[in-house]
């Protein structure tokens, strides 16, 4: 019997047509950035956000910024994912549950803390944290519509300053993907050929 894990990774597509009709509500969309926070960060950071674009003008807008893909508009919602530059004082409040349970010393704790603040005062060193993040915040996001029987299609091809500006992201917000998520629509393309391990794969 195959692993459902395993084949709901073999059987995700990156999906291009969408049920117009399909609609997501507050909670389903509460539970999938749920289970997209699930996905690690460095030093339990967690910095990232989402912004769910359901409303038909915010999608419009947000299409427009995207070259006009249609996903953008025809999905139940599109999810703008953001890399937050990381920021240390926040790190013991985020372990403070895990320190209290036994977990971790309480001294590991501000050492997290003095080490992230010492690696991200380079700001590209900030940068790639923080598309790192949001990065693999979306692919969890992925995974997660899938397993509950969604669609998902991720975008890069938008404009990001643009997106930022539109959206009011914050200064230290960086957009990094869209992810549209609904009901596919009839058409779509199965999954494409992946190259041959032997090509990507090195055992030493």
């Amino acid at each position: 019997m195959i692993n459902p894990t395993v084949a709901l990774i073999e059987q995700r597509i990156s999906t291009n047509l969408f049920d117009t009709s399909h609609r997501l509500d507050d909670t389903e969309i509460e539970e999938l950035v749920r289970l997209a926070t699930r996905a690690p960060t460095a030093y339990n950071l967690q910095n990232w956000r989402f912004i769910a674009v359901r409303d038909a003008a915010s999608k419009a807008t947000l299409r427009e910024l995207s070259f006009g893909q249609q996903k953008v508009s025809n999905a139940a919602v599109t999810f703008i994912v953001c890399g937050v530059l990381p920021r240390s004082e926040g790190i013991p409040e985020r372990l403070r549950l895990f320190v209290e349970a036994g977990h971790m010393r309480p001294e590991m704790s501000s050492a997290w803390q003095e080490g992230a603040q010492a690696k991200y005062a380079d700001p590209q060193a900030a940068r790639d944290e923080a598309i790192r993040s949001a990065s693999l915040g979306a692919a969890t996001l992925i995974y997660a519509a899938q397993a509950l029987g969604l669609a998902s299609g991720p975008m890069n091809g938008f404009d990001a300053d643009a997106v930022a500006k539109a959206f009011e992201l914050a200064h230290d917000e960086v957009p990094v993907m869209l992810v549209a998520v609904g009901r596919a629509a009839p058409g779509n393309w199965p999954q494409k050929p992946r190259r041959a391990l032997s090509e990507v794969l090195r055992i030493i």
